[in-house]
């Protein structure tokens, strides 16, 4: 199956460039019928990186009615999801959307964390090797995830007959998804300008994914320019095009369109396609490869295919979710979900897949933006934050040596060997550092983990920290800071978009279900990002993940 109708395949890949409407008719030489039956043929996952979901409204009047408007027309919204730990970054979001378990359990994290006396990157796995290029960017794997996922559950269910694929352009959010049986997951190197996997699913690449690669798709879309999609001015419901709340690509660059991409790959490289939506439209092209390639959704079993679009991650982060750019990129990407609907309903058959479309975390308005528009809002940079608690307790001690190990996602690790190395009452230096933290006004709250529940914090909130705590992984001193308070390592802090918090900005994602065994209809009763892999797996009639908390959402399951 690996090797199915290459004829169909070269064919897509020559033609879906320029004419992706064209190219879902191609795919397949007749279209399937719409079909009824127990269980779907196809599961397919979409996540959205940093897609609020206010997103599927607030440019609703400009989205053509087979993206997100099909799905909301036909399918079962959640409108009330959030993620019900912090920090909300991306691995966690997308480990915890398969995994249906929080940080705390899955113990991705952060997309770092600590292990013993250094940082690990969240998919970082030395053991293996890069399959398709020969950088670093190769060696990973899920091996860091400590439960399974539904794709997982789905593979023991079936025998292993079921097939399992994760694409994306960022290597933490293909292998996540996808997890530890998957048949692969393949993400974007960067130097080596295609996609690859590692050594921890196969040896080689697959036929398909060489002959997509060989196609050289990033250096044909790194020729056009990026303009908009609509003339400018109608882009209402932004702000102007020279904001100064945009970062521009090069230093001393401008932020305005159009963008000439063949000039800046010069400066970043095949890198760039992550900030533009060129690489939505690599990313879906790749999904599309990957399942005529393995020929999913025409196996003798249920098969997952796990998709999520980065670029709209690193565009809110660069430009801010008021910029034109963001505007714009949504609804190319509305356009390429479309395609990308059209041509499920014809290589797999309408009504013959399950669909479902959710996001990692949210993203909060820029800081100046809040500013000038009178909420109160500020900057806060983590690590200075630590640097003067560090110094504090050193004097406090009179201790030569740093007394914390360092910070990540509000979380502060102390240097546990040290401490005890010198004598210190570690508890008694937590105690000191919670209260010398209370005095900066920018946090809500500040506790350590172990008397969080003794602390005076909301219990939303409250709950929202402990799942998302790893024991191992996680530091010990937690600070939440006030509303619109963001941590930021960027030089100014005062460009682009920020998240990693509980608030609604933040946790609030879109949740919709859409195909087979899906009635139309809408709730906005509260659910969770662990939530979602249950609901997919009773659906599929197997066993839940091995970590699971969530419970199925009522209007998706009957």
């Amino acid at each position: 199956m690996k090797h199915l109708r290459p004829i169909s395949f070269i064919i897509l890949l020559a033609t879906s460039l320029f004419h992706p409407a064209k190219a879902q008719t191609t795919a397949a030489t007749s279209p399937q019928p719409a079909v009824t039956q127990a269980t779907p043929r196809l599961v397919v996952g979409l996540v959205v990186d940093q897609m609020r979901w206010d997103y599927l409204y607030r440019y609703a009047d400009r989205y053509g009615q087979g993206g997100f408007k099909r799905l909301l027309r036909e399918g079962f919204s959640a409108a009330n999801c959030q993620i019900n730990y912090m920090p909300t970054v991306t691995a966690a979001g997308h480990a915890s959307v398969y995994t249906g378990t929080t940080p705390s359990v899955h113990g991705i994290a952060g997309n770092k964390f600590r292990n013993g006396n250094r940082w690990q990157y969240c998919t970082e796995d030395t053991t293996v090797s890069a399959v398709g290029s020969q950088g670093a960017a190769g060696r990973m794997s899920p091996r860091n995830m400590l439960a399974t996922t539904m794709g997982d559950e789905l593979k023991l269910a079936t025998n292993f007959r079921s097939r399992v694929i994760g694409v994306a352009l960022k290597d933490r959010a293909a292998i996540l998804p996808a997890g530890h049986l998957a048949d692969a997951a393949y993400w974007f190197d960067d130097e080596a300008g295609c996609f690859i996997t590692s050594s921890f699913y196969r040896q080689e690449l697959p036929q398909w994914a060489a002959a997509f690669n060989a196609q050289k798709w990033p250096d044909r879309l790194l020729t056009e320019k990026w303009q908009t999609l609509y003339p400018i001015e109608t882009y209402t419901q932004s702000t102007a095009d020279d904001a100064p709340y945009e970062e521009p690509f090069v230093d001393y660059g401008r932020t305005t369109f159009p963008y000439d991409l063949q000039a800046l790959r010069d400066s970043l490289g095949y890198g760039l396609l992550r900030a533009v939506p060129q690489g939505i439209q690599l990313t879906f092209a790749m999904a599309r490869a990957a399942l005529i390639g393995e020929g999913l959704g025409h196996g003798s079993q249920t098969d997952m295919l796990c998709v999520s679009i980065s670029p709209t991650d690193y565009i809110g982060h660069q430009f801010g979710i008021n910029s034109i750019e963001v505007e714009d990129a949504y609804l190319r990407l509305d356009k390429e979900l479309e395609a990308f609907l059209n041509f499920l309903d014809r290589e797999v058959g309408q009504g013959a897949y399950l669909f479902f479309l959710t996001a990692d975390h949210g993203a909060a308005h820029n800081i100046d933006f809040n500013r000038d528009h009178r909420i109160p809002s500020e900057p806060w940079h983590m690590s200075a934050t630590t640097r003067e608690l560090n110094d504090w307790l050193k004097a406090h001690y009179h201790a030569d040596e740093n007394l914390l190990f360092g910070d990540r996602n509000c979380q502060i690790h102390l240097a546990h060997e040290t401490i005890a190395r010198l004598g210190i009452d570690e508890a008694e230096l937590r105690r000191l550092a919670v209260d010398h933290l209370k005095t900066d006004l920018r946090f809500a709250y500040v506790a350590d983990i172990d008397d969080i529940a003794a602390s005076p914090i909301p219990q939303l909130i409250r709950e929202r920290a402990i799942n998302g705590y790893h024991r191992e992984r996680s530091g010990c001193l937690l600070t939440i800071p006030r509303p619109a308070i963001y941590g930021d390592s960027r030089t100014t802090g005062l460009t682009g978009s920020m998240h990693g918090v509980w608030n609604p900005y933040d946790n609030h994602i879109p949740c919709v279900f859409f195909g087979q065994g899906i009635s139309h209809g809408e709730t906005a009763r509260e659910v969770h990002i662990t939530d979602i892999a249950p609901t997919v797996c009773a659906l599929l009639h197997i066993q839940m993940p091995n970590g699971c908390i969530g419970q199925p959402i009522e209007g998706v399951v009957k």
